[in-house]
């Protein structure tokens, strides 16, 4: 008896010394007991096979409901490769021209050309935010007086080109509104119908879908601020950005299909050549990795990364993938926290001993940020007078460049505000941010600040100034309009 008991225990604890996610469960688990996250869920999967999907910690701590790899969490920005996905079937299918302009496909809202021809601003462009779109983000919470706009009347307000299509990279969620918009008027179907009848379905996706599809309440994850309050549901006017829920289990086979594995259980939706298309860098801007809908990242420690994060209020989620390694990653959070982040580089650690060795180098590199100075750089020194233009008007501005080091605003009518931390970067770009009010019905609303964000090309400054709120406002906005200045 005692000899057979032996041959029992020993193939266990076998198996939990070699273990290869044994210290990475120990962190998921120090999250959730010592670090104020709710819950996380991992997933992860290589050469075509699951190798581990768990649940820490708790999808809903008032109701006591556990986390597993089937919650379905808030993805925030990992929307964006999955509805590109949706953009690319239709492409596949003749309806959609990446090299088109967007307006093409749009209704009564169009992108309005000001830094740049809207016709520049074309689907793939919009897809690699090269289009020229500005910073904006919206969230709309239950119960407040701030009202959803439809897309037509949020393209025509807030889709303007703040920098030449193709010139510049500007990470822009309302391109994805634009996107989503698109994939509603050409198959003729709301976008989360699409969505789950051409994507989420038939990958096997089960416990995914735009927002909270009937039925999904049950078993989603609640969304929690930093205090552990629970955040109210909200909604967007970019939701092909931002608005997908998803599992972790039904996440990691999204990623093992963009992956080319092919599941038994899921159809092929799209062609190996066009996922191979999504994956390459098309943004012509230097030193940006971005394809359609994916992040790139070409020495993620040595390794070709394909990815997405997401993060937006009670949501830090990541998807990483490495195709030479045949790895796919998913770890998501329902609260804001490093952690998905940290977790998916130590369970990539875990298995490819290269990118450890190359992590840990790192990481003994690193030396703390060092603050930065500001000197006015000379072809900004003096005064440039233009407008800011809101999509309710345009308004007079003036910046000015002091001799004494001051950079000093003035919009309207509104008193001189001094630029808090200027940046002069790359000899062409300025950035800062001021005290400043942007007079539009809706950003009026909440307190903000106002966010600049300037490009040197021929003599003119151009580019952003974007309505920010200001923490701890729990409402959660930019909203950005188009600036141009002469000396």
């Amino acid at each position: 008896m005692l000899l057979a008991a032996l041959l029992l225990v020993q193939p266990a604890a076998a198996q939990r010394r070699t273990d290869p996610f044994a210290a990475v469960r120990a962190l998921a688990r120090s999250a959730v007991t010592d670090s104020g996250v709710p819950s996380l869920a991992i997933a992860v999967a290589r050469g075509g096979r699951v190798l581990w999907e768990e649940g820490f910690g708790w999808a809903d701590r008032e109701q006591r409901i556990p986390a597993t790899e089937h919650t379905t969490y808030s993805l925030a920005s990992i929307s964006k490769p999955i509805t590109a996905t949706g953009l690319m079937i239709l492409v596949e299918r003749g309806k959609v021209q990446l090299d088109r302009p967007a307006n093409d496909y749009l209704g009564v809202g169009k992108i309005t050309g000001l830094a740049g021809d809207a016709a520049g601003a074309t689907v793939r462009r919009v897809a690699n935010h090269t289009a020229g779109l500005p910073l904006h983000y919206m969230f709309y919470y239950e119960g407040a007086p701030d009202r959803v706009p439809t897309m037509d009347e949020a393209i025509a307000r807030y889709a303007v080109t703040v920098y030449p299509p193709g010139a510049a990279w500007q990470y822009s969620n309302l391109g994805f509104g634009v996107l989503d918009w698109i994939i509603e008027r050409v198959s003729g179907r709301p976008y989360a119908e699409f969505m789950r009848n051409e994507v989420f379905l038939p990958l096997g996706m089960t416990r995914s879908s735009i927002h909270l599809w009937p039925g999904l309440e049950p078993f989603a994850a609640t969304r929690y601020d930093g205090q552990g309050g629970r955040i109210p549901f909200y909604d967007f006017d970019h939701r092909g950005g931002s608005a997908v829920y998803a599992s972790a289990h039904d996440l990691l086979r999204f990623g093992m299909f963009h992956l080319k594995n092919r599941l038994p259980d899921a159809r092929r939706i799209l062609a190996d050549s066009t996922i191979d298309a999504m994956q390459r860098n098309t943004t012509g801007v230097p030193n940006v990795g971005y394809g359609i809908g994916w992040g790139l990242s070409e020495d993620d420690n040595g390794l070709r990364r394909v990815a997405h994060t997401g993060g937006m209020p009670g949501v830090n989620t990541a998807l990483y993938l490495y195709p030479s390694e045949d790895l796919a990653v998913v770890v998501l959070a329902n609260t804001v926290s490093r952690m998905p982040f940290v977790i998916a580089q130590e369970i990539v650690a875990a298995l490819v001993p290269r990118y450890a060795d190359s992590l840990k180098a790192r990481r003994a590199r690193q030396t703390p940020p060092q603050p930065r100075t500001w000197t006015t750089p000379a072809r900004l020194a003096g005064e440039w007078k233009g407008t800011v233009r809101t999509w309710n008007g345009t308004l007079p501005f003036t910046l000015t460049f002091q001799q004494d080091g001051d950079v000093v605003a003035k919009l309207a009518d509104q008193p001189r505000a001094i630029i808090w931390d200027p940046v002069w970067e790359g000899d062409s770009v300025f950035q800062g941010r001021f005290d400043g009010r942007m007079p539009t019905p809706d950003a009026a609303m909440h307190r903000h600040t106002i966010l600049l964000n300037l490009t040197w090309r021929t003599g003119k400054l151009s580019g952003q100034a974007s309505a920010q709120t200001i923490p701890p406002d729990t409402v959660y906005f930019a909203r950005t309009s188009y600036v141009e200045l002469n000396k």
